[in-house]
């Protein structure tokens, strides 16, 4: 599988490290209750389809990317930079 870095172009994986879902979000607080925190650290969902998922370029450029990949065929939809999805969100 190929990864086509916004900042390096095509890349082999083994360039990357995968860190997982990028959708979750962390509960607020610091004093979250248990069971909120125990289903946002270890339950996650196995979807079939279009997924986003966290990814680290390590051999690279070093930075975080957001890949849209289909779980089914591995086929790559969209990269881009988890630090412009941040800044769109805010």
């Amino acid at each position: 599988m190929r990864i086509t870095c916004p900042h390096c172009g095509a890349r082999d994986v083994q360039e990357f490290n995968y860190l997982g879902a990028a959708d979750p979000k962390r509960p607020e607080g610091m004093a979250a209750p248990e069971a909120q925190m125990f289903e946002y650290v270890y339950l996650r969902d196995n979807p079939r389809g279009d997924h986003n998922e966290l990814w680290y370029h390590a051999a690279g450029c070093r930075a975080w990317l957001i890949v849209t990949r289909n779980t089914l065929t591995h086929s790559i939809s969209s990269v881009r930079t988890a630090k412009s999805t941040r800044g769109a969100a805010a």
